[in-house]
């Protein structure tokens, strides 16, 4: 496929295309923080049960939007600098959300090396689909009462202290601990818990000079229920029920997506996958601008809707 995007774009739109910048980078990040800051402000001065329900709903938003910009520094697309993408963008929107770049380039790069095949490290994630409707709504609950949230946790701690191997999908390989002792255990727990401690202690410390440290609980419920949400319907929507087989059109989805769902589930532009597995080297704010160059060539389809890629996945 990658012979076809150099027969459909010439040199120059390709060149233009994956131009990056440090300044829209940066601008990204601190959307991120403008946003939470926000939802701080408004939970702090108007603290009750309709603005704390609010603050978590967008609070998981601006979560998985780490965690996409986390995505764009895996592939050097978030700044042209590298060190930007390697430090900046690990501290201060990876470390936040329990990741960190280094590991999760390593795992993702296995992904687009093997979308869609059984060696994809990511199909555990979309292996379950189609299903039926009562199991999805099982899966969505489990999300929004925090299960999900909670045994995410417990894997992320046992790959932080080298029991498991480093995944973001839903499986988990044990890794072998013969000859480790409580030096080695204790020396893998600080060098990948202590910045994501560090960072979020950091954002503690903030509230609490602002004499609002409670609404730090907020950003805690949200990492625990709307974030593992919106990350389950985005995987959904990326990868599932798709033909599979090596063509990226076929084993990869783009999806329409309105204000709320950018809002929520589809934050940097993050819906246009199949432009980002067509070219990876592609910053995300010009995948919108990639995605009408190929609908113009007559390459990709219209895009369906995340209401309609729901259904899909459970009609089994």
């Amino acid at each position: 496929m990658s012979l076809a995007i150099r027969e459909l774009l010439s040199r120059e739109e390709m060149a233009a295309l994956t131009r990056k910048s440090d300044l829209r980078g940066a601008w990204a990040i601190l959307q991120v923080w403008l946003v939470v800051g926000a939802c701080f402000t408004l939970l702090a001065w108007y603290p009750n049960p309709v603005t704390f329900v609010l603050a978590v709903v967008v609070l998981g938003g601006q979560q998985l939007a780490c965690a996409v910009l986390t995505h764009e520094a895996a592939h050097t697309t978030l700044f042209k600098t590298r060190w930007m993408n390697e430090v900046l963008t690990d501290w201060l929107v990876a470390r936040p959300i329990w990741t960190d770049v280094k590991r999760y380039r390593a795992h993702h790069m296995g992904h687009h090396a093997h979308t869609g095949t059984d060696d994809d490290p990511d199909m555990s994630l979309v292996r379950p689909f189609p299903g039926s409707r009562a199991s999805l709504r099982r899966k969505l609950l489990r999300d929004l009462s925090g299960r999900t949230g909670i045994r995410r946790v417990i894997g992320l701690i046992g790959m932080d202290l080298g029991i498991l191997k480093y995944t973001v999908a839903a499986e988990v390989e044990r890794l072998p601990q013969d000859g480790r002792s409580w030096r080695d255990y204790l020396r893998d727990g600080v060098r990948h818990m202590g910045p994501v401690v560090l960072s979020n202690a950091v954002l503690a410390t903030v509230l609490a000079a602002s004499g609002a440290l409670w609404v730090y609980s907020a950003w805690l419920v949200a990492y625990l229920t709307t974030f593992s949400l919106f990350v389950r319907i985005r995987s959904i929507a990326e990868h599932a029920c798709t033909e599979g087989g090596p063509e990226v059109v076929k084993n990869t989805r783009t999806t329409r997506a309105n204000g709320l769902a950018r809002l929520t589930v589809a934050p940097f532009q993050v819906n246009y996958h199949v432009e980002h597995h067509l070219m990876a080297s592609v910053p995300y704010y010009r995948l919108k601008q990639l995605h009408r160059m190929l609908r113009d060539r007559g390459l990709v389809e219209p895009a369906p809707g995340y209401g309609a890629v729901l259904r899909l996945a459970s009609t089994g």
